[in-house]
């Protein structure tokens, strides 16, 4: 596939995959524009066809990733929210005394401890998974632009 890339296909290619980062920009830009650049030059190049495919099923498969790590992670935060309530918990419990503020965080009643982990861990792992975004769209960009075929980690084929 590589051996006969004309300029225009590489540099297309490389556009489609560094256009994903349109989402910073536009919502759901890392969906809509690789998908107009894919279906109107598909037909035509094979190279940008296999290239759109890669793009947009490594995007499909982000978001799925973080649709299914909110989902987990619903449970810890429906758990806290009725403790959000109660100003013991904050130890803001002398509040209704105006003249009497008693701003009292004691350590032993520190009660973030049980929801704390897993919300920290399912915020790391977003996190790795944008950092895992950006940085193999880079490389996808910058292979595909020197002719090479790059094919994303962690990616479902959902456009075959």
């Amino acid at each position: 596939m590589t051996e006969s890339l004309t300029k225009h296909e590489r540099n297309l290619a490389s556009l489609i995959h560094a256009s994903t980062f349109s989402k910073f920009f536009i919502p759901f830009g890392n969906f809509i524009i690789p998908l107009v650049l894919w279906t109107a030059n598909k037909k035509e190049y094979e190279f940008v066809d296999y290239n759109g495919k890669q793009a947009l099923n490594f995007q499909i498969s982000m978001l799925l990733y973080s649709i299914i790590l909110g989902i987990i992670s619903i449970p810890f935060f429906v758990g806290f929210l009725p403790n959000i309530f109660d100003f013991d918990h904050f130890g803001f419990n002398h509040l209704n005394g105006y003249n009497n503020l008693n701003l009292n965080f004691d350590s032993d009643d520190f009660r973030f401890g049980s929801w704390l982990l897993p919300i920290g861990i399912s915020g790391l792992v977003q996190g790795a998974l944008f950092v895992v975004n950006i940085v193999y769209t880079i490389l996808a960009t910058i292979r595909t632009n020197e002719g090479q075929t790059f094919q994303y980690p962690i990616t479902i084929k959902f456009i075959k």
